[in-house]
């Protein structure tokens, strides 16, 4: 049978789809008695990708390497009991918010208030329902799921839908401390559209927006590695984090970006053309400890108004 090209599309959009929709959701299941193990696999293990673990110091582990959705804890184990697993696992960096619910034998109202109070998610008691363990399950990652879209919007600018301020700040810091340990350069691109509030004022807001987005599409391109980081500072004015990349590659990335909007003309809902500009301020650095953000920051801001000052459309290195 022939489809009609549009089908194929939607056939091949549908095929990507699903493949995203195969991805489960992982679980890490810890109790020092094989029979509940197999017991909660089984219930669970259409659903969820299952990971195991028989007592806490192996369930610390587990959770570090595996980074599971939810861990789902016994309490009454040897050696670490669930109570001082889960203080263990709320004191560790990488792996504190992963939700835990407690399962177990114990099911007097003092212990659930002990088990609630040390921030588990739920409280199942033993024996327990198939239909119950999987409902609170469900009901877990859902909001697990939420939390997560929740966090994703509010790390994005809605409007380019490159990463926003508070997204580039964290990121800085990471790779800020990257550059530190390893001794190697960082470099930061500050960006400023020229003359912005002339194509708002000449061609409406509406246009302006399509402007930043367009000129979005071109900062991402200019960014090869997957290290890279675009995002939107502010107004007209975006950011590129180029962690281990010396002030010539910053520079020679700063003059693409530079070129490219120059010669990209926007074509504006209500016929003629724009042409916009750029300039750039580029700072790098192989930072130590005695050197702070703040003064990294500070330097491309300076190469950006030099190069305003220098009459725009340039890219300038803050020496």
């Amino acid at each position: 049978m022939n489809f009609h090209p549009i089908y194929k599309v939607i056939i091949n959009i549908m095929a990507v789809i699903n493949v995203i929709d195969i991805k489960k959701n992982s679980l890490l299941i810890v109790d020092d008695e094989n029979s509940n193990l197999k017991v909660l696999s089984h219930i669970l293990g259409s659903e969820y990708s299952i990971y195991t673990a028989k007592n806490g110091y192996d369930a610390i582990e587990r959770a570090k390497e595996y980074k599971p959705d939810l861990i789902l804890l016994d309490i009454l184990m040897p050696e670490m009991d669930g109570y001082q697993t889960l203080s263990t696992i709320k004191k560790i960096e990488e792996i504190k918010k992963i939700p835990v619910v407690f399962i177990t034998g114990l099911d007097s109202d003092e212990d659930e208030e002990k088990g609630l109070s040390l921030d588990a998610a739920d409280y199942i008691t033993k024996p327990f329902s198939p239909i119950v363990v999987k409902l609170r399950v469900r009901n877990q990652i859902q909001i697990i799921t939420q939390m997560r879209t929740i966090e994703r919007l509010s790390l994005i600018d809605q409007l380019t839908n490159l990463p926003n301020r508070r997204s580039f700040d964290d990121r800085l810091l990471m790779e800020w401390k990257q550059s530190i340990r390893e001794q190697m350069p960082i470099s930061l691109l500050m960006m400023d559209l020229d003359k912005f509030k002339k194509i708002n004022d000449d061609y409406g807001h509406q246009q302006g927006d399509v402007v930043l987005m367009s000129s979005a599409l071109i900062f991402s391109r200019a960014v090869k590695r997957p290290a890279d980081f675009v995002a939107r500072w502010g107004g007209e004015e975006f950011v590129v984090l180029l962690p281990n990349t010396p002030l010539q590659g910053a520079r020679d990335i700063a003059e693409n970006i530079r070129a490219s909007v120059e010669s990209t003309p926007i074509q504006s809902d209500n016929g003629p053309v724009i042409n916009i500009t750029i300039s750039i301020g580029v700072n790098s650095i192989i930072p130590s400890r005695m050197d702070s953000i703040d003064a990294f920051l500070s330097g491309a801001d300076k190469g950006l108004y030099a190069a305003k000052e220098a009459g725009r459309n340039k890219v300038i290195y803050n020496p």
